[in-house]
């Protein structure tokens, strides 16, 4: 049995910085680190520095063509292509070696549980998951869930599952690892019609051998806390039931949030909170106790981003926040000087309660057929009965 927790973390990981006011800024991984540190979340957790990815590791994923594009790009970005230089996207210093930081700090943490170090490993700096094998994409140049999860499968792992809330499709992992039928990639998003990237159909089930190996969960604008966690719950475990992974990878987007800018399903932080616990569960009850989480999206930065997190490392810890809990002065003071204007939260909560009722089968709102249409689409393949509603 490993310890508690590892925390893959270090400062540089803040050098991922694409410019200016561009949505993914680091100050809400400083934030969360903060708030966590203040709560007393991380009280003797000694992290564990990362260290950069090596070429080897990164082309288990990526292309050397792509990956040279991304060791010019500073210097010659209107030349490189491959999705470099977009809005999106920029170029900016030694892009190569805080994108190789990033991706190396999710190898750290999967090192740990590999080796029994831990049985749980976190980097709060990862899931990057929409870069592609020779393209960035949605502010991802590498792609640090499938470089970390080739990583465990060239050591040996034999089933991996991929588990992704974020708000915006999974694509990447999914394009990773499509015909592989080693890794079980789930999804919930918002439905790729209303949000970019324009992919995660319920119909996308993998390929080949590894047909039914990917889970797709497209979820209507306005999801709220309860329909959210019963789609949730209407799926995955009985997919990780049958898949059983030796390890589960879950990428925590804090984007479904209501106050998150760039998306429109309407989940509070109580919800999050609540499906750390779920993650939590399912790793125990599924994947032997493994489980890596990695960060993702989220860029309501001060009000979301840093109590989610901080949630989520606490549930990691099994050292859970009330959700009551008072945000320390100390740490809304540090926030209220980088913020501008913005109102910052005074507790752990949101206010609201995120229980739900479990999916009966019955299809009366248009989550219900999200709901039907996902389980109709992979439990055959899976040898489940997508009628069966006593999950």
């Amino acid at each position: 049995m490993g310890s508690q927790l590892a925390v893959v973390w270090d400062e540089s990981v803040l050098e991922y910085d694409l410019g200016g006011h561009h949505p993914l800024h680091p100050i809400r991984l400083d934030l969360t680190m903060r708030l966590a540190n203040a709560l007393g979340v991380l009280d003797g957790v000694e992290t564990i520095k990362p260290e950069p990815a090596t070429e080897q590791d990164l082309l288990r994923v990526h292309t050397a063509e792509y990956m040279a594009a991304v060791r010019a790009a500073p210097l010659s970005a209107w030349e490189v292509g491959h999705g470099l230089g977009t809005d999106d996207n920029p170029v900016f210093d030694r892009m190569h070696e805080a994108s190789a930081l990033i991706a190396g700090a999710s190898i750290k943490a999967a090192e740990q549980i590999v080796s029994g170090a831990a049985d749980r490993a976190v980097n709060i700096a990862g899931g990057l998951h929409h870069a592609m094998a020779d393209h960035a994409a949605g502010f991802c140049v590498y792609n640090d869930c499938s470089v970390a999860i080739a990583w465990m499968l060239e050591q040996g792992v034999e089933r991996i599952a991929y588990l992704d809330v974020d708000v915006h499709h999974g694509d990447g992992v999914q394009a990773a690892f499509y015909d592989d039928p080693r890794v079980m990639t789930i999804s919930l998003h918002q439905h790729p019609v209303t949000l970019w990237p324009g992919t995660g159909f319920a119909t996308e089930v993998g390929r080949g051998n590894a047909d039914g190996s990917a889970v797709n969960i497209p979820l209507p604008p306005g999801t709220g806390d309860a329909d959210w966690r019963r789609a949730f719950h209407a799926v995955v475990p009985s997919v990780l039931d049958q898949f059983r992974p030796q390890v589960l990878v879950t990428q925590c987007g804090a984007d479904a949030h209501r106050d998150d800018p760039l998306a429109d399903l309407a989940l509070t932080v109580d919800a999050q909170r609540a499906t750390y616990q779920d993650l939590r569960e399912l790793a125990e009850s599924y994947a032997g106790g493994k489980w890596l989480a990695l960060g993702g999206g989220g860029y309501s930065l001060f009000r979301v981003v840093p109590r989610a997190w901080t949630h989520l490392l606490a549930t990691l810890l099994n050292r859970d926040i009330a959700p009551e809990t008072t945000i320390p002065e100390d740490w809304i003071a540090h926030a209220v000087r980088r913020a501008q204007n913005v109102p910052m939260p005074t507790s752990m909560s949101d206010g609201a309660d995120p229980s739900f009722e479990r999916w009966s089968g019955v299809t009366a709102s248009a989550v219900d057929t999200a709901i039907r249409d996902a389980r109709h689409a992979v439990f055959p393949l899976l040898g489940l009965d997508p009628a069966d509603s006593r999950d």
